[in-house]
């Protein structure tokens, strides 16, 4: 089996709410990995369908692990870990569902009559190039999967792991459309560093853009989320616009900061614990609800915007999510954005 090489220790087993069987729990013996607890499943089903009242402009994503150990402080993913009997915090970040069998079930989930080739989008949730990518590479198989299949997709994610897979993404769109996106929400290193502490660095994904496109993969940049006072300071925005465009990002888009569910407890326990400074004015900005008021949204709007004319990128700003029920157990999948080539804004 592909995950054969993997360091175990011992053989313990979970039930996971929503999957017959018990779940395998591995760990392995990597620094990056220590605390950390992956809980293999035999998914029933890896499509999963977009409400139709969802904003989105794809009705289909894949998601073959669940909960990430980027452990950014924002992700709008976190609550769907409840699900599963975790917490949305700690557990979020350390407790990983990994569907080891996603590549398989996605092979005869194609072939099926009634599939329609409809648009695919990976990412949407929680990244698909987290660590354990680099271990059990799920994402090899699904992509050739697509590619086999003929079928439209796409990817958004936070690391230059996906380079790995350049070729196989290449062989899709030599047969379908297919576009890539990261997400790279700040060049600073403090904000970077404290946000999103286990991602990869910011320039390492600007290059993975420049790389993408240079090799012909449309590929945007989605700087998001947007937090008043920690990524939004003009001096923060603006070198990273400039930074995508010169790495030819074919889309440039950004989303403000939105606190839904129990996402917004983790995430002021981050502002108390990191930016004291900022808890009084969040606690304004999000009296009353989600999402950050209109006037504030106008604020970060005009601040990005860069320049006039066909050849002008525009960062439009505002909050989204997709509620996503998968047939297995449901996955919320909130803000993303697909990149389509030469658009002059994300969204």
């Amino acid at each position: 089996m592909r995950w054969s090489n993997l360091t175990i220790d011992g053989d313990e087993q979970r039930q996971l709410p929503g999957y017959r069987d018990p779940a395998a729990i591995r760990r392995f013996d990597a620094p990056e990995a220590l605390d950390m607890r992956f809980y293999e499943v035999h998914a029933k089903s890896v499509l999963n369908r977009v409400p139709e009242r969802s904003q989105m402009p794809f009705r289909w994503t894949i998601n073959p692990y669940r909960g990430c150990s980027h452990a950014c402080a924002y992700c709008f993913a976190r609550p769907t870990h409840t699900y599963l009997d975790f917490n949305a915090g700690r557990d979020f970040e350390r407790e990983i569902v990994v569907k080891v069998n996603a590549p398989e079930v996605l092979r005869v989930e194609l072939a099926k009559p009634s599939w329609k080739r409809e648009h695919v989008a990976l990412g949407t949730n929680t990244d698909p190039y987290q660590w354990v990518e680099g271990r059990y590479k799920l994402m090899q198989g699904i992509w050739e999967a697509l590619r086999d299949a003929g079928n439209p997709c796409s990817v958004l994610t936070k690391s230059p792991l996906l380079l790995r897979d350049l070729p196989l993404m290449l062989e899709i769109a030599e047969r379908a459309s297919f576009s890539a996106c990261l997400s790279i929400p700040t060049l600073d290193e403090k904000a970077w560093r404290s946000t999103e502490p286990h991602t990869p660095s910011p320039r390492a994904r600007l290059e993975a853009v420049a790389e993408l496109n240079r090799a012909g993969i449309p590929t945007g940049v989605l700087i998001a989320p947007l937090m008043p006072g920690i990524n939004d300071a003009p001096h923060q925005v603006e070198p990273l616009m400039e930074l995508a465009a010169q790495a030819g990002a074919t889309s440039i888009g950004g989303i403000a900061l939105h606190l839904r569910g129990e996402v917004r407890g983790v995430f002021m326990d981050w502002l108390r614990s990191q930016r004291p400074d900022l808890v009084e004015r969040y606690e304004q900005l999000y009296r009353r609800g989600a999402y950050a008021p209109r006037e504030e949204r106008a604020r970060l709007a005009r601040m990005v915007r860069r320049g006039e004319g066909p050849g002008a990128f525009r960062l439009s700003l505002r909050g989204a999510k997709v509620e996503e029920e998968e047939r297995e157990q449901p996955d919320l999948d909130f803000g993303s954005r697909l990149p389509l080539a030469r658009q002059q804004t994300l969204f």
